[in-house]
């Protein structure tokens, strides 16, 4: 029905739509990651198949900036709408790259390293040495540039935050720019009292960060820096599993915090809590009392805390002695005397 040719504002390119899509064209940023199949086929009477990605049974999955080698499937895939089937007619000057691309997708979807057995050269020799790709068909493409048709189903385009990005794929600037993302989706979900999934994204913040402090020699200026945003997303993850009752966890994290940073307040808190909530009530009491020691405006906090941790331990010396007169009672009871 809509069969109309469209010319996207790329000299070499014609567009079919072969089936709708729905809402707004998606946003296309560096980092987003796009889904969707594709079909290439030559530009010839039978219209021969290159190749198809629904053989292969996965979508496509490529990283908007991530240099990829087609860089007019970009261009494609941003004149689409979720859902959309598309048919685009691409001149040679935009397939040139194709039989590379091709070689790489085909040898990643047989279990092989797709770089393996490249020739490294220097300089533009690679680009006009038509070595064998492997692949006949491919061969041909190398040898004789000619148009392409792709047909592209475009499944959901995801900015980058929406999606866990593979840490290892991302640069330096990329990690550092997902840090404050993650910090304030996580402050997010902790209002709404989603404390599991805060604490997964203060977590992936952290870890984004160690990957780039063990690029860094420890305690110099640019691992000091890092290390001062590590430091509270890391007390965010400790209040969360505080909330999720995960206290040895706590304990663990607060305790690893406070070998580096002996004067955290905050640390001493959240560890002086997870110590009283599994009964060590000389820890708590040496915590919190250290606390109001670094700290005087948590001094009101403190003593709050060490009224409640009296009171828990006093109620629970009481129940342990009730249970153990029973315990007691019921044994010898139990003997008959």
């Amino acid at each position: 029905a809509m069969e109309e040719t469209y010319l996207l504002n790329v000299e070499g390119v014609k567009k079919k739509i072969l089936h709708g899509g729905q809402g707004e064209l998606p946003k296309f940023q560096d980092g987003s990651k796009i889904t969707f199949h594709f079909q290439t086929l030559k530009d010839n009477f039978e219209r021969t198949v290159i190749d198809d990605s629904r053989e292969a049974g996965i979508p496509m999955e490529i990283i908007v900036g991530k240099m990829f080698k087609m860089e007019i499937w970009e261009t494609l895939l941003s004149s689409m709408r979720a859902g959309e089937v598309a048919e685009f007619w691409c001149d040679a000057i935009h397939t040139g790259m194709y039989a590379l691309v091709s070689k790489g997708m085909r040898r990643i979807a047989e279990g092989r390293d797709p770089l393996e057995g490249q020739k490294h050269r220097c300089g533009m020799g690679n680009m006009f040495d038509y070595h064998s790709t492997g692949y006949d068909d491919l061969d041909e493409l190398q040898r004789t540039p000619q148009p392409l048709i792709f047909i592209m189903e475009l499944f959901r385009v995801e900015e980058p935050s929406a999606y866990k990005r593979d840490t290892w794929a991302m640069s330096k600037e990329e990690k550092l720019a997902a840090v404050p993302v993650l910090h304030s989706e996580g402050n997010r979900l902790v209002l709404r009292k989603e404390f599991r999934q805060a604490a997964a994204k203060y977590q992936e913040a952290v870890i984004c960060l160690r990957n780039l402090q063990a690029k860094e020699k420890p305690w110099e200026d640019g691992w000091l820096k890092l290390e001062s945003l590590v430091t509270p997303l890391v007390l965010n993850y400790c209040q969360c599993q505080l909330e999720l009752g995960e206290y040895y966890e706590v304990l663990e994290h607060t305790t690893e915090l406070l070998q580096k940073h002996k004067d955290n307040a905050k640390a001493y808190f959240k560890r002086a809590k997870a110590h009283a909530a599994v009964w060590n009530e000389r820890e708590a009491r040496e915590d919190f009392l250290r606390v109001a020691d670094l700290d005087p405006a948590m001094a009101a906090a403190v003593k709050k805390e060490l009224k409640q941790l009296g009171e828990r331990m006093r109620k629970k010396h009481v129940e342990d002695r009730k249970r153990y007169q029973g315990l007691f009672h019921s044994h010898q009871l139990g003997t008959g005397q």
